[in-house]
Order: structure tokens, then sequence, then C-alpha cells
């Protein structure tokens, strides 16, 4: 009974200390140094709130770069974020793959089928991915050049100061996060270069 009554008190003390001074602690270290205190990065354009940065947002219209399809409800839904849990030989998740190609295809006649990025037609695990590779973006700098009547090297330089690098040149990959981007499109679009 000694030994029960121990295990009973270590237990609810763990359980108290995991669930309240460790988020604690968490919480307090992401105030002094994580990124916007442990907030989400807000965007804004023109004065107007247009989205947070670590959330993936759905753009269609050639004018924008695209990001990843999202599967998490019904397209960028953060209360659903999942995957879509179908394996690269389902029948089904292969055809949805063959269609995004089509439509990619079909707003990137310059392509051919081998040229269109993966990431640009599979869905990530989260279903909110925010970002890109450089090399999708590049594949997407003609159609939207065309489509805002700029020329492409205006739209490639655009790209090459949102590329973020690896943290300290060592941990992560190139990216580019799409709703930067696409602000960044729309201010030179206002400052009329």
């Amino acid at each position: 009974m000694k030994t029960l009554w121990k295990s009973v008190k270590i237990t609810v003390a763990f359980c108290i200390f995991f669930s309240v001074f460790y988020i604690l602690i968490l919480w307090i270290f992401a105030q002094f140094a994580g990124p916007n205190k442990g907030n989400a990065e807000v965007l804004t354009l023109n004065g107007k709130v247009v989205g947070a940065a670590n959330v993936g947002q759905m753009f269609t219209e050639d004018i924008y770069f695209w990001g990843r399809p999202s599967c998490a409800g019904e397209g960028y839904d953060a209360s659903s974020s999942a995957g879509s849990n179908k394996g690269p030989t389902n029948e089904e998740y292969l055809a949805e793959v063959e269609a995004r190609v089509d439509t990619f295809l079909l707003h990137h006649p310059y392509l051919q089928r081998k040229d269109v990025p993966a990431e640009m037609v599979t869905a990530s695990a989260s279903g909110l991915d925010p970002d890109i590779t450089p090399a999708s973006a590049y594949a997407q700098v003609k159609r939207v050049a065309e489509a805002r009547g700029l020329d492409e090297v205006v739209v490639r330089n655009i790209v090459d100061k949102t590329i973020e690098k690896p943290l300290l040149g060592l941990f992560g990959t190139e990216k580019v996060n799409v709703l930067k981007l696409n602000i960044a499109l729309d201010l030179e679009k206002t400052n009329g270069k």
C-alpha cells in the first residue's frame, strides 16, 4: 500500500509538471528566443492583414505564384490539418496527381511533363505547407510575368530576393514563402516599377 501511494504521488507530480510547468518553460523560452515571441508571423499588405507566414494559402490566379496542393479539409483548412494518407500506389492518389500535373501544364505550356516539380503536384503531410523550393518558384516565373505584364527578369529578381537560406547555413534547405513572394509581387505593382 505504501508503494502504491508513492506511485500515485509521483504520477500526480509528473502530470502537473508536464502539463503546466513544462509548457510554461517552453512559452517563456519562446518569448525570448523564438521568432515573433513565439507568435505567428502575420503579414500585411497596404495596412490590411492578408495571412500568416507559417500557414499555406490557396492561390489559383495566374498573376500569383502557387504553393503546394493541400489535402487539409477543403484545402488549407487548419482545423483539418493532415495529409491524405494515400500511398504512392493508391489508384485514386495517382489519378489526383495526374490531374494536378495536367492542370499545372495547362497553365505552364512552356514546360514538359518531366519538368513539373513534384512538390507542385503532391500535397505536404500537414496540408498547410507555406513554402516551396526555389526551383518550383522559377518554374512559375514565365507564367506570372506574362500574367502581370512584367519582364521575366524582374519577376526572377523578386524570387531571388525572397529565397530564405537554411538556418545557420546548415539546417534545412533553401525555400520560398509563397505568401511573402506574392506580397512582394503586389508591392512591385503598386510601386509602379
